[in-house]
């Protein structure tokens, strides 16, 4: 899904409501939703799962321990949302 199609989905939604995330596909777990990064790509490892690394490294992020190995080498991954929950 993109966030083109994101957006068309929630725009016929209830602005009020709260956003939760559901753990997985079988329902295991939920947690309302805390925050969204676009500053990412992602890097597929399978047609389910694969994993993200940001962009560029910034000064924020080394602060926050990140360092050059969580950074995307150029041209790789495609760019991508993460939506976080709270837990």
């Amino acid at each position: 899904m993109t966030v083109k199609e994101l957006i068309a989905e929630l725009s016929a939604m209830n602005p009020d409501a709260v956003v939760v995330l559901q753990k997985d596909s079988e329902g295991n777990g939920y947690s309302p939703l805390s925050g969204a990064d676009d500053a990412l790509v992602y890097i597929a490892e399978s047609t389910w799962a694969g994993e993200v690394r940001y962009v560029e490294l910034t000064e924020e992020l080394e602060s926050q321990g990140y360092s050059e190995e969580d950074c995307a080498e150029e041209g790789e991954g495609v760019p991508c949302v993460i939506l976080f929950p709270i837990n």
